[in-house]
């Protein structure tokens, strides 16, 4: 189900006295055991056979491997034609963690067909000492390369810090 979720981005900063430094961040790639299982747990779930839907409310948590999800609610939307998962809505604080990473928004919006995810609303990820802040991250996980907008802020760890 998430097994496509990976994050990298390359970030260029613009220094003050007019000088220019491009910092790459190595954000690493989310890897995850796709043929591990996938467990969900929930306070609720009511699902929509007419709808194609199925909503898990109520601290959320999904893991599957070494990534876990948590988040207030998440809604999984079934494809028209398959009953494989199109896209996964979750909101009310989210956050994505493997062993190395960690990212977190007010929501998140997964298009598995199109393996761009979206999260909005006080992005904050992180690697290590290293975090970036953003009002919203788009990765492509087909490719592994991200973007931040909206008032980017990030704090760079440089050497063995």
């Amino acid at each position: 189900m998430l097994k496509h979720i990976a994050f990298c981005a390359v970030l260029s900063l613009m220094l003050p006295m007019a000088a220019y430094a491009q910092t790459n961040i190595n954000l690493g790639g989310m890897e995850v055991d796709t043929s591990a299982a996938v467990e969900v747990t929930a306070d609720s779930l009511s699902i929509d056979q007419a709808s194609g839907s199925a909503v898990f409310d109520g601290n959320v948590m999904i893991v599957q491997g070494d990534l876990r999800l948590t988040a207030g609610r998440v809604e999984v939307i079934y494809g028209a034609d398959t009953s494989e998962i199109a896209r996964l809505l979750a909101s009310e604080g989210v956050t994505f963690v493997t062993a190395d990473e960690a990212a977190e928004a007010q929501q998140a919006d997964y298009d598995i067909a199109s393996g761009l995810l979206v999260m909005t609303g006080n992005v904050l990820l992180t690697q290590g000492p290293s975090a970036i802040s953003a009002g919203q991250m788009t990765i492509n996980v087909t490719d592994g390369t991200a973007t931040m907008e909206g008032r980017v802020r990030t704090v760079l760890q440089q050497g063995g810090n």
